[in-house]
């Protein structure tokens, strides 16, 4: 949730600072361990002789997109730069890109590919998850809304088998739903800036995608829609009038959902 997104210009020369030069003069730098894995080019200043697991969850995950979401592939390669501690990581970004805030691991888009980095520590995998997750998602669907780019990244950032029920935002927005407490979606459709979210704001977003995903289907009809028209270059308005149009009940449904899901299995 320390993650950021940030969009950049001249982005072809940040990639040749950011990857040494590795496409100067014709010529392709290498990097201590290098991987490619589904839509991801992995450089790391480490040994990824370990990371055999996260590797292929890396590999799938575009797949878990195109099947949740019903989106296409990415139509372009995403590079993750990975670093073996936070001081080093620290270090080339203040070298590279010297504007950019501090956070625990970035994904950063200009008019090309884009680059996810992040450095091994406590929370290594879910934020490599996180920040690939917006790496896909950018590709194909311009535009995003920050609270749903960050709802989906918090929903796919912990493993495939752990998506449905054991996200550790479950249960607090279970216990809120338990007093009778709905998470805010228009509130969420106001954020603009990412210094304005914090832990309650991915809390929630992440609530909205879980009851879009599995809850009611007229959710999960409209969000895949929503994302269907974004992707298509169609302005697809809010979203919260388009599923408060599906589902006119809705703050009570979202609630009833998170009452009734931690006792009974995901619907899928």
């Amino acid at each position: 949730m320390t993650n950021g997104v940030f969009n950049l210009k001249s982005w072809w020369a940040l990639l040749l600072a950011v990857a040494g030069g590795m496409a100067a003069h014709g010529q392709e730098a290498r990097w201590p361990d290098e991987r490619k894995t589904g839509a991801f080019h992995c450089h790391a200043d480490f040994s990824l002789a370990g990371s055999d697991t996260l590797l292929a969850e890396l590999g799938t995950l575009q797949k878990d997109l195109q099947a949740t979401l019903n989106i296409p592939p990415s139509r372009e390669p995403v590079h993750l730069f990975l670093f073996h501690d936070k001081a080093t990581y620290q270090q080339y970004l203040q070298k590279h890109f010297p504007k950019v805030p501090a956070r625990r691991a970035l994904f950063i888009k200009g008019r090309g590919p884009g680059m996810v980095f992040a450095f091994q520590g406590p929370d290594f995998e879910v934020d490599i998850r996180h920040e690939c997750t917006h790496a896909l998602l950018q590709a194909n669907a311009a535009g995003l809304p920050l609270w749903l780019d960050e709802g989906l990244a918090e929903y796919f950032e912990v493993p495939n088998v752990a998506r449905a029920a054991e996200n550790p935002h479950h249960a607090v927005v279970r216990e809120l739903a338990l007093l009778g407490q709905a998470p805010r979606l228009e509130a969420l459709e106001d954020l603009q800036d990412l210094r304005d979210v914090g832990r309650e704001e991915y809390r929630d977003a992440w609530a909205w995608v879980h009851f879009c995903l599995h809850g009611r289907r007229e959710g999960e009809e409209e969000l895949v829609a929503y994302l269907r028209d974004l992707e298509s270059g169609i302005t697809p308005g809010k979203f919260s009038l388009r599923l408060r149009r599906r589902i006119p009940e809705l703050d009570a449904a979202i609630v009833r959902h998170f009452r009734a899901f931690g006792q009974k299995e995901a619907r899928k």
